[in-house]
């Protein structure tokens, strides 16, 4: 269901600021009827039989309970209760007085199934309402990159073989009560114990003694999930999905096996893009940032406005160089905009003769880089006034992307897999930007 078509009574909004940036953004959504139509349309999208069953949340209020839940930085747990404990939340949610609210598991379920593509797709129509009103025009533009971290540990050897030993022992738990595969040993203590001795180890050849005996702890477990793979036949649905469970455990588990015998035993240097740093979010990319610093997650590419929206972002794939994204990222407003901006920012990273020539090609008058690297400000823009200008509206996307990350979640991302990792990115932005936009109109 997309919409209710009548609700329950609602109480008035209370004489609060922060009841009144809610009831701006209510009107906002309000405004733009097809941003909870496309919700609506995942919802019933990822719904096996839609015409059967209780009525469910509709696309309106899984938008809005989105919503509130990035802009507060809300557990499912905290959500379902402030939702039942604040009448302003009812009334902003669209849950009645007299309504029930979902429980915590339902509300995950609902905000979990909202696509990246479809917040994507939100935030445009976001964008053409801030247009309208005259706060967004998209005509200057500042562009920067971050990393937002995955839900994982600091990846070492040692620690991702003991993950492995451990999720696959529970994998071959399930097994054995499933189909009463049983041979196998628990030897997850003993991996643990020999993690921590790696890690507190005091020499280099007492580490290698412990690491042999780890990869033959992990070797055994790797050999049972083999095993396991072989008894499980395709009987049921249920076994269907822990093979395939099983299946996965034992591929990475191989692939860690491997990069730590070349790191460890061998000495050789294994490349990032051949690693793997979680058995639990796989996706996971190794970004190095000035050769400082390690992060683990998404580099994500972002397009601020002169309102402090942003009108754009991308989570790239691996650690594509920031000099590579300066056309593309200008492309990308000519299809929200219809057209380029007039004026671009940027920081030394993304200089180069190449990038300046492509977007003035395009059609950008005024091309900023922080630092020239070389190239002359009148080539760059019309005059050393232009430039500062620019420049210093360029220092200005640091502080929206600290923003999103203290406010609204974005330094690391709790939801699971890839799929669910862009819309949590893509949920941070329209959240910031409906709040943006409020305070614009409020002002």
């Amino acid at each position: 269901m997309r919409r209710h078509d009548q609700f329950s009574l609602n109480q008035p909004w209370i004489a609060h600021p922060h009841a009144k940036e809610l009831e701006t953004i209510s009107k906002i959504l309000d405004a733009s009827p097809g941003m909870a139509e496309a919700v609506g349309a995942d919802l019933v999208r990822r719904v096996q039989n839609p015409g059967t069953g209780s009525r469910g949340m509709s696309g309106d209020q899984v938008l809005r309970v989105l919503i509130l839940k990035q802009m507060k930085c809300f557990s499912y747990e905290e959500l379902h209760f402030h939702v039942m404990d604040s009448a302003t939340y009812r009334s902003f949610c669209r849950f009645g007085v007299m309504e029930e609210v979902p429980g915590r598991s339902t509300l995950a379920e609902n905000v979990k199934k909202v696509g990246p593509e479809t917040l994507e797709q939100i935030n445009r129509q976001l964008l053409g309402h801030a247009r309208d009103v005259g706060v967004e025009k998209g005509r200057k533009v500042r562009i920067d990159a971050t990393v937002v971290e995955t839900n994982i540990h600091a990846p070492t050897d040692s620690s991702l073989l003991h993950d492995g030993v451990a999720l696959l022992t529970r994998l071959l738990g399930e097994a054995r009560d499933l189909c009463g595969y049983a041979l196998w040993s628990d030897h997850t203590k003993r991996a643990k114990r020999r993690m921590l001795a790696v890690q507190n180890a005091g020499t280099a050849a007492k580490r290698l003694v412990l690491y042999r005996d780890l990869l033959k702890v992990a070797r055994k477990t790797l050999g049972y999930g083999e095993g396991a793979l072989e008894a499980l036949s395709a009987a049921s649905a249920a076994e269907v999905k822990l093979r395939g469970k099983i299946a996965e455990a034992v591929l990475h588990l191989r692939a860690v096996i491997d990069q730590t015998e070349r790191r460890v035993l061998r000495g050789e240097r294994v490349p990032a893009d051949q690693k793997v740093v979680s058995f639990f979010e796989p996706h996971t990319d190794i970004i190095v940032k000035d050769r400082r610093e390690t992060l683990y997650g998404h580099k994500l590419t972002l397009t601020g406005g002169a309102s402090g929206m942003i009108l754009d972002a991308v989570v790239e794939s691996g650690n594509p160089a920031d000099s590579t994204r300066v056309v593309p990222m200008l492309e990308r407003q000519r299809e929200i905009y219809g057209r380029v901006p007039r004026q671009a920012s940027l920081d030394g990273g993304y200089a180069c003769r190449a990038n300046l020539s492509d977007a003035k090609a395009i059609g950008v008058k005024d091309v900023c880089f922080s630092k020239g690297r070389g190239l002359r400000i009148t080539e760059m823009v019309k005059s050393t006034w232009v430039y500062r200008q620019l420049r210093d509206f360029r220092a200005g996307v640091e502080g929206m992307i600290s923003y999103l990350k203290r406010a609204f979640g974005l330094d690391r991302c709790t939801w699971k897999g890839h799929f669910s990792f862009r819309s949590y990115v893509w949920a941070s932005v329209v959240s910031a930007n409906l709040l943006t936009l409020a305070r614009h109109l409020l002002n």
